[in-house]
């Protein structure tokens, strides 16, 4: 064997190896330098209203600002309308936790299950209690259409589900959203959130618009600035204006 080569061809490997996980390396700290802005980037005045009001913003602060578009579809039923159904076989609550497990217990008793997304956030934690689910548009939850599981003794027992059909949008333009750092400071600036609100989590999606009729609506872009005590607000990301919701889970 010829050792000076098979000793060149190591050092060429490892050299390799350390130039791939340097960029890899590199490429996580500049995704998560990009995916999120910090506190200090709100405006002064916001800052001040801040520490006045003892306001305590833990959440991660989205940096994206992609271009979206008013959403139209057509509801079954109106939303949150739904009767509670049993599950013939009730299964482990903790199935909820991994999408994969979940389907293979549940994608038979619900229809569309897939298109759902578990958000730990708004569920009720406890021995009775219920976990949410949002219906999902290319990776983003419509915050208006859930399909919530029931649970008792750690077993999900029943469901209830909004369905919809998405429906045709040639009118409606993609814009640019507003920076997740604007409707924070538009919330907290117009004295929406009371003396020592702690904001727990703001996270883009879609919330209810225009309704033309019983069935059909809008759901146009929106934050969800969601407070530690379960109170959420809703900021339409193209106009800035502000929806106070109920409080989320119940």
């Amino acid at each position: 064997m010829d050792w000076r080569r098979a000793k060149s061809v190591l050092i060429l490997a490892f050299l390799l190896l350390n130039v791939a996980l340097g960029y890899q390396l590199w490429s996580s700290y500049g995704e998560g330098f990009s995916a999120s802005a910090d506190v200090n980037d709100l405006p002064p005045e916001t800052l001040a209203v801040i520490q006045e009001k003892r306001i305590s913003v833990q959440a991660n602060i989205p940096a994206e600002t992609p271009e979206l578009r008013d959403l139209t579809y057509r509801a079954e039923a109106p939303l949150g309308s739904g009767e509670r159904t049993m599950l013939e076989t009730p299964v482990a609550s903790k199935a909820v936790y991994n999408e994969k497990e979940l389907r293979q217990a549940l994608g038979g008793a619900i229809p569309d299950l897939a298109q759902y997304q578990f958000d730990q956030s708004v569920s009720r934690d406890g021995v009775d209690g219920v976990f949410v689910l949002y219906r999902m548009i290319d990776g983003r939850p419509m915050f208006d259409v859930k399909l919530e599981l029931f649970y008792s003794n750690q077993r999900i027992v029943a469901y209830r589900q909004d369905r919809i059909e998405l429906l045709p949008a040639e009118q409606s333009q993609k814009q640019e959203v507003l920076p997740a750092t604007k409707a924070a400071a538009s919330l907290i600036d117009r004295n929406y959130l009371p003396v020592g609100a702690v904001i727990k989590e703001i996270k883009l999606g879609y919330h209810h618009g225009q309704i033309f009729d019983s069935q059909t609506q809008v759901s146009a872009p929106s934050w969800r600035v969601l407070l530690e005590d379960g109170t959420a607000y809703y900021v339409y990301a193209i106009s800035g204006e502000v929806v106070t919701g109920k409080e989320e889970g119940q």
